[in-house]
């Protein structure tokens, strides 16, 4: 069924599809000046030396705990209340998952629940900024070095957000040792699929270059290499370890490259966005609203997220507003009580917080576009359902 309101919706314009179809009258549709100029982009606005872009957000947690050496064995902390592919990712390395808990305001991890999932094999700590809000990085930083562990931030939902005292933070993603975007449609910043990885050290970003591009001892496009020679003596056919296919092509990054530039932009619209349904929501009995401010973080609007009251049956709400055409979405369902994860990972014991907050969420149609219009509409509809309990 489709929505008159949507739960998100990409904003391309024109400067998107021009550019988009710029690379379509040209003879290299990969590893081409787009690549280069969106990796170049994106290491510039997050402060690091380099970005490596990759075919989603999942493709780069998956070569970034490759690149730290997660393996066998090894353990990695994460939150529970998360997409599920900070788990899958692990699983992919043979690793384990372990789950902590979360806070109950920003819904990122807990660091002194961090500090109790921590064992002898415990390599990493994979740290979410949930719905674009950063988590506490100088906590989670301190407990790291304290453990002699690896940081990894997912940072897909979190494109333009800061951390830190005023006048001294920085953008998430350029705090860990690894730090992943994902630009899937429903991100502040879209590439249609597609993702990147972050990081310092030129070792690992030679590494994920190479793991990115089936191992290849060379990331050049032979195509290139062709108009001087044979492409068999390029090094496109030399292999050093056994790799993916997780290349992103010329008209994805020529889309991500543009929209980059419009980031700042559009993160205001969603905070736009986000004040007026912080406003019309404000006589809802029950009803909890998301943050607006934390202390030392600047927060980039993914989703708009409601904690419904105790009350109120989720299902229900769901299924009277999608009758009127407006779409809601469930974020997230405990990774831990999923059937397919039962058995496959384990807790740093109970896990209340996510339990209880999981059941109750509910996110509201937000994008950058949408209509205060809408928004009274979404507004009026969830106040009569929840009239109802």
């Amino acid at each position: 069924m489709t929505m008159r309101i949507p739960l998100a919706a990409p904003d391309i314009t024109e400067a998107e599809i021009e550019a988009v179809t710029a690379v379509l009258r040209t003879s290299q549709l990969s590893f081409g000046p787009e690549l280069e100029a969106f990796e170049r982009a994106l290491a510039e606005y997050h402060g690091v030396d380099h970005a490596v872009a990759v075919s989603s957000g999942t493709a780069g947690l998956h070569l970034a705990l490759l690149v730290l050496g997660v393996g066998k064995g090894d353990e990695v902390i994460v939150p529970s209340f998360a997409f599920i592919a900070v788990a899958n990712a692990v699983i992919q390395v043979n690793a384990t998952p372990v789950f902590a808990e979360i806070d109950p305001v920003s819904l990122n991890l807990d660091p002194a629940s961090v500090v109790q999932a921590i064992t002898p094999h415990t390599r990493a700590i994979l740290v979410v900024h949930t719905f674009g809000v950063p988590a506490e990085m100088d906590a989670l930083e301190a407990i790291a070095r304290r453990h002699g562990l690896a940081i990894l931030e997912d940072a897909c939902e979190a494109p333009g957000a800061r951390f830190g005292e005023r006048h001294a933070d920085r953008r998430v993603g350029s705090f860990g040792d690894l730090a992943v975007l994902g630009f899937y449609p429903n991100k502040q910043l879209t590439t249609g699929e597609g993702g990147a990885v972050l990081c310092r050290e030129w070792a690992y970003a030679r590494r994920l270059r190479s793991l990115r591009n089936q191992g290849r001892s060379s990331d050049r496009d032979p195509s290139a290499d062709a108009e001087r020679g044979s492409p068999y003596s390029s090094g496109w056919l030399d292999h050093s370890e056994v790799g993916y296919n997780y290349r992103l092509a010329e008209m994805a990054c020529a889309l991500g490259r543009v929209q980059l530039n419009r980031l700042d932009e559009m993160l205001a619209m969603r905070e736009a966005a986000a004040k007026r349904y912080n406003e019309l929501l404000a006589d809802i009995p029950g009803l909890d609203r998301p943050p607006m401010e934390l202390p030392r973080r600047v927060i980039s609007w993914f989703v708009y997220a409601v904690r419904l009251p105790i009350d109120v049956s989720r299902e229900r709400v769901q299924s009277e507003l999608a009758g009127l055409g407006i779409a809601t979405g469930r974020y997230f369902p405990p990774i831990h009580l999923q059937s397919i994860w039962l058995g496959q990972a384990s807790a740093a014991g109970s896990l209340p917080v996510t339990e209880t907050v999981a059941p109750r969420m509910l996110a509201l149609p937000f994008f950058n576009r949408i209509a205060p219009d809408q928004q009274r509409e979404v507004v009026d509809a969830l106040k009569h359902a929840c009239s109802k309990g």
